[in-house]
């Protein structure tokens, strides 16, 4: 009697597969026809290497589907390969701001090309920001920050100062170890005033974001400034939140005053939308009684009736931008210059003459 061969004995067995060599940062550099050191500063986030051989470094790892071990970086380092992004917003409020999710989405473009990881945290108070801060230092989840919403006398900068830990700040701003990085909102302020003195008019109010915010008073500070500079009198301001509800809330205040303005210009879209949409439910016809300009251009601006006139501003290559800044701070090297496409003033139909003007006014304003 034949005794059964133990399990597998004996039996086929498929030919084992042969081992693919793994893919070495020394092939993404024979690629490219660089260094090998040239591969490292791109993905490390150094400076040195120029633009046309930075692309085709990474055209190189794309083809041959290779990425720095993060997990072998972060232990050599010493570090979490990872940035931190705390939003102190209400959840409401955040689910109506366009900004982050560009600014975020233009972050990373950049980290996921250099191994590195966003971690991204809402809180909704003063006392769970700090405490955010403090967990991410303490517990080393982050290697760096992203500080947005910069504040008048802002103590934020000095505190994650002492807790040793890199930022980069979103606009204008001071603090040691600090790179701020921002836009010229002032710029497309003035520019916003211009056009509409240049179409005839004379009573231009402003619907503010907080004064606490550093970016709400430069760009209220602008207006009221160019206001000045044009001989015209100081317009009205209200101050609001930056929500659609705050920005009806202001417009309906303005329109209610005895010697309404004839144009509006909004510290950002959703409330200029929301103030076209208080103004028709007045009966007020946009832009033939009243004019209003808003502040981001959100993908909806071109689309509403009327299209709105607003100032531009690129986010997702700001978050690129501020990435970059942050990832050579860690590395320890030199952010070096940051360029930034400028704003732009973009006119659409929510902007016309003055009551009263004449065509006169429309050719000087084109």
């Amino acid at each position: 009697m034949n005794a059964t061969p133990p399990d597998g004995v004996g039996a086929d067995r498929p030919a084992s597969p042969v081992l693919q060599r793994k893919i070495t940062i020394g092939d993404v550099a024979a690629r490219a026809g660089v260094s090998k050191s040239a591969v490292s500063f791109v993905f490390n986030g150094r400076s040195g290497v120029g633009e046309e051989a930075r692309e085709r470094i990474l055209e190189a790892a794309r083809a041959l589907e290779w990425r720095p071990d993060a997990r072998a970086r972060a232990l050599s380092r010493s570090r979490a390969q990872a940035l931190g992004l705390v939003i102190r917003r209400a959840p409401e409020l955040l689910s109506t701001d366009p900004f982050f999710p560009q600014f975020v989405a233009g972050v990373e473009s950049f980290l996921s090309t250099v191994g590195y990881a966003l971690v991204l945290q809402v809180v909704d108070g003063e006392e769970a920001e700090r405490e955010a801060y403090s967990r991410f230092a303490h517990e080393a989840r982050v290697d760096g920050v992203f500080l947005t919403d910069l504040r008048v006398e802002d103590e934020r900068p000095a505190e994650l100062a002492g807790l040793g830990m890199p930022c980069v700040l979103l606009g204008s701003g001071t603090g040691e170890g600090t790179a701020p990085i921002g836009l010229d909102d002032a710029a497309g302020i003035r520019r916003a005033v211009r056009h509409l003195h240049a179409l005839g008019h004379e009573r231009i109010a402003h619907v503010s974001g907080s004064d606490r915010y550093v970016h709400s008073r430069v760009r209220r500070e602008a207006w009221a400034s160019e206001l000045a500079q044009l001989g015209l009198r100081p317009g009205t301001v209200v101050e609001a939140d930056f929500t659609g509800a705050a920005g009806a809330r202001a417009t309906h205040e303005l329109l209610d005053d005895p010697e309404p303005p004839t144009a509006i210009i909004y510290a950002n879209d959703i409330m200029a939308i929301a103030g076209i949409s208080a103004a028709i439910d007045r009966g007020v016809r946009v832009p033939h009684d009243l004019s209003i300009i808003g502040f981001d251009d959100i993908p909806l601006a071109p689309y509403i009736i009327p299209p709105l006139t607003t100032v531009r501003q690129d986010v997702f290559q700001w978050g690129n931008a501020c990435a970059r800044a942050l990832v050579s701070i860690v590395e320890g090297n030199e952010p070096g210059a940051i360029e930034l496409p400028p704003v732009e003033f973009i006119v659409r139909g929510s902007t016309g003459p003055a009551r009263g003007q004449g065509d006169a006014i429309i050719e000087a304003a084109g």
